[in-house]
């Protein structure tokens, strides 16, 4: 990959995206610390968004908090006096312990504190998912609307899939939304498709290799299967070059130099051969032909073509603000039910790592290249209820590892001591730099390859 390459107006939407999102992720997160420490009348020294070593972007002290905005966007922290945490203040802890510290409060204060951020990331989660389904509902497309059938790419064909079957269920499951189809054959460790090829129904068996490679495509945003479907303008981009003729919306594209296709993904494959040439567009207007001239800039004729969904139709489920509580919940629930079985598959094997995991540049890029605030809101409810589940793991450094210890002096009514805690901060914190490390160096070699 080369800078060349690189659309750096996608790549800006994007971040603008993954910033916002995360910085109400983490903004929230630390809220959920930062009341009850209030609360119990703990101080509360810092309340960052984002890490600020050196220097900060802004800060303000208010009372006795100073509040700012770090330079490295990997998240924020609150620093809640008396606690052992990344900013590993041992001149503090060396002091004798004050009332309004952290580690002066009963154990059950400090348990509420440390699993705040926790509680509310699930709720945020829970209450994004119900407003998703009572603003937007569901809307997707049913496998049986395909017309044309699928397009297959070369890891569907290499099971038997063929371009123009009709994929009817998995494992003898019946397929309703056509969206969930690779996600459904990847967590359930799908064993069969059934398939219809013109009037006969087929079983295509998955072979156990196959889970791997989706895996590794679908991180590339490349299909297993899609939608097969005729050209069809549906609005022509300003930035189009046409030298002769005009493409009109409702045109059909069905020949590019003398080239005859039919669906768009026979299209996609044939104007690669002709980037950045003028070519002859073969359209048919109504029941005429016509010759459009035009650049294949940067491989594109300029023109956006009807998409499947407008084209074979959708269904569209709407919910009342009462009905859309449980459904967001459910969401909520298989949005974390996915993620654990991602998380078995790694750690089964079925999986590779190397894959699977990614940095805050693979987050980033989950986000579409234009500002969608349906996707936005989704992505948004995802990552929280992930960040929740991360954050609760007993790892010393995270919220989860500081409830264990609380939660074990609780049962044994014998407090850990200061130093013992030091030392485990630091583990845990060993342990985190490293994941992050190598999640980065994967999104790197993942862009250099």
């Amino acid at each position: 990959m080369t800078l060349l390459a690189i659309d750096f107006s996608t790549v800006a939407v994007k971040a603008g995206q993954f910033i916002l999102s995360f910085s109400i992720l983490v903004v929230l997160h630390e809220l959920g610390h930062f009341i009850p420490a209030k609360l119990f009348k703990c101080r509360v020294d810092k309340f960052y968004l984002f890490f600020n070593p050196g220097f900060s972007l802004f800060k303000i002290t208010k009372g006795e908090t100073e509040y700012g905005i770090g330079w490295i966007p990997f998240g924020g922290f609150v620093k809640i006096a008396g606690m052992i945490d990344e900013s590993m203040d041992k001149e503090q802890m060396n002091l004798p312990p004050k009332d309004y510290e952290f580690r002066s409060k009963p154990a059950w204060q400090r348990l509420i504190i440390m699993t705040g951020g926790v509680i509310v990331n699930v709720i945020l989660a829970i209450v994004i998912f119900i407003g998703i389904s009572a603003y937007w509902g569901d809307e997707y497309l049913p496998a049986k609307n395909l017309k044309y059938g699928v397009y297959a790419d070369s890891l569907a064909k290499s099971i038997g899939v063929r371009d123009g079957d009709n994929i009817l269920a998995i494992d003898n499951k019946p397929i309703d939304n056509f969206g969930t189809i690779t996600s459904d054959i990847i967590l359930n460790d799908a064993k069969t498709l059934q398939i219809q090829r013109g009037y006969d129904t087929l079983t295509i068996s998955i072979p156990t290799t196959l889970l791997k490679e989706m895996v590794k495509q679908k991180k590339k945003s490349e299909p297993f299967v899609d939608a097969r479907f005729p050209v069809v303008v549906d609005s022509v981009s300003k930035s189009a070059v046409i030298t002769e003729g005009k493409l009109y919306k409702g045109d059909t594209l069905i020949a590019l130099n003398n080239n005859y296709f039919t669906y768009y993904n026979e299209l996609v494959s044939l104007r690669e051969k002709y980037t950045d040439s003028i070519v002859n567009v073969k359209v048919l207007h109504g029941k005429d032909t016509a010759i459009v001239r035009c650049l294949l800039k940067n491989g594109l004729i300029g023109f956006i073509p009807v998409s499947a969904p407008a084209m074979f139709g959708t269904v569209v489920k709407k919910y009342s603000f009462a009905q859309a509580i449980p459904v967001g919940i459910h969401r909520c629930e298989k949005t974390l039910d996915n993620y654990l079985t991602g998380l078995k598959q790694i750690f089964t094997g079925k999986v590779n790592a190397n894959d699977s995991v990614g940095s805050v540049i693979s987050i980033g890029n989950t986000f579409p290249g234009v500002w969608d605030w349906e996707r936005f809101w989704t992505l948004t409810g995802i990552f929280s209820i992930i960040l929740a589940f991360m954050n609760i793991l007993p790892i010393p450094a995270l919220d989860g590892g500081h409830a264990l210890f609380t939660i074990v002096e609780m049962v044994t009514r014998r407090k850990p001591s200061d130093k013992f805690m030091e030392y485990a901060q630091i583990v845990g914190m060993v342990i985190l730099f490293s994941l992050m490390a190598y999640a980065l160096g994967l999104d790197f070699w993942r862009l250099l390859k």
